[in-house]
């Protein structure tokens, strides 16, 4: 018997290759717009750019007094929606993001920075009084889908789903499938933008978990 030496078969990257289960029908999946600029392979961890870059702050009321907001920076942790303002007396006040949860406490004239949000605000002629208030709005992302990376402020470092098939959205807009619940993936198989670290991969997969994607 004469062996004949075979080429050995090698399996390319192909739509849902990734999954080992799934929920009935197509309870797993989304369908989505994939920003221009990315490119995604079947595996592909995903975020979703859910928070903008601007963000503008307002009196809630009638206030007291008449100091002024400077520069609104985000920074990763920020969320979309309205966060509070609230004095407790002329010099000092607490934030609360845009589910009540607080997020720290600050002073007038000095920089303020927490969960993704910075600003100062600076006294005017007339001091605040305990009550006196104001909403800082966080503008809404796009919603659309790109590769989770860890240097992202816009959402998309929170790893939101997994790219089903091959998606090129180099050039515009594209839309594509996500699978975004209720399934079981080879973790082998999940493909990782280079700026994820293992580390930053233990939490994304931490996040896929509380989504019902589960890594075995």
């Amino acid at each position: 018997m004469t062996y004949v030496a075979q080429t050995p078969l090698q399996e390319q990257w192909h739509a849902g290759g990734f999954l080992v289960s799934e929920a009935h029908g197509r309870r797993s999946r989304d369908r989505g717009t994939f920003a221009s600029g990315t490119k995604a392979l079947p595996g592909a961890v995903l975020g979703k750019q859910t928070v903008g870059t601007t963000a503008a702050a307002a009196a809630l009321g009638t206030n007291t007094g008449n100091g002024t907001f400077g520069a609104i920076t985000l920074s990763a942790g920020a969320i979309a929606g309205a966060y509070a303002v609230e004095f407790d007396d002329a010099t000092h006040f607490v934030v609360s993001d845009p589910t009540g949860k607080q997020i720290g406490h600050g002073t007038v004239g000095v920089a303020f920075a927490a969960a993704g949000i910075g600003f100062t605000i600076t006294a005017g002629g007339t001091a605040f009084v305990a009550a006196d208030s104001f909403a800082v709005t966080v503008a809404a992302g796009s919603s659309k889908w790109v590769p989770c990376t860890s240097t992202a402020t816009d959402g998309s470092q929170i790893a939101a789903g997994i790219s089903f098939g091959y998606v090129d959205a180099t050039l515009l807009d594209t839309p594509g499938t996500v699978v975004t619940r209720s399934c079981e993936v080879n973790a082998s198989e999940l493909v990782w933008d280079a700026s994820m670290s293992q580390g930053n991969i233990t939490a994304a997969l931490a996040q896929l978990t509380a989504l019902g994607i589960i890594a075995r």
